[in-house]
């Protein structure tokens, strides 16, 4: 039997995850975590074999909690879920400690495949990013180092949008916000506003709206 605990800030993803997970007869769901913090408490009492973690979530985030649970459980079994298959995402994920990568797009069975390639100690990574994988590194700048969300959350921020106001524009919680802006100026050692918005502006990703930008 092989024991998961479901880490995801969405319940309504947490219980359709459960639900697929235990429709095979060898798995069971232990637990439930809506950040990597919760995760990291469930597993000091040692509850499980495998994490499912999303990447996105608020807090430290699934890479942070997947190098910490690394750290602390070298035996267990992680896969991560992600709307987003960079490769530099990908990449990061496996360096952190990640034994698999699934695509929140995938099909039930690549993800049943996933859990069942990880628990026996192998490695999965999801079909469609082989190719993303195999595509050469070139030159990044800070802001590619960022996630398609963080991107998104730093273009905002620099055109003067605030927490709250994004929040609602992105259809998620203020607390969410605050995470992705925090992620974002760690990656970019920016400690401010202005320093986000110099970033953003020679990223390029202001350069079609800087006349809806807000004094």
């Amino acid at each position: 039997m092989v024991r998961i605990l479901v880490t995801d800030d969405h319940a309504v993803l947490r219980s359709g995850l459960r639900l697929l997970l235990e429709r095979e007869v060898d798995f069971e769901v232990v637990g439930e975590a809506t950040t990597a913090e919760e995760a990291i408490d469930f597993m000091s009492g040692g509850g499980a074999d495998l994490v499912l973690l999303d990447i996105e979530m608020p807090g430290m985030g699934g890479l942070a909690g997947t190098e910490q649970l690394r750290s602390r459980h070298p035996g267990l079994g992680i896969v991560v879920l992600s709307m987003h298959g960079e490769a530099d995402d990908v990449r990061r994920a496996f360096a952190a400690g990640a034994s698999g990568y699934v695509l929140k797009t995938a099909a039930d069975e690549q993800l049943v495949q996933a859990v069942r390639a990880v628990a026996a100690g192998d490695r999965y990574l999801h079909p469609a990013l082989g190719a993303v994988l195999a595509q050469p590194d070139v030159p990044r700048g800070p802001v590619d180092t960022l996630s398609p969300r963080e991107r998104e959350v730093l273009r905002l921020l620099a055109l003067g949008y605030t927490n709250q106001e994004i929040a609602g524009m992105l259809v998620v919680s203020v607390r969410t916000v605050e995470s992705h802006r925090a992620h974002v100026m760690t990656k970019l050692s920016a400690g401010s506003r202005a320093a986000m918005v110099r970033h953003a502006l020679a990223a390029g990703l202001m350069a079609d709206e800087r006349d809806g930008a807000r004094p």
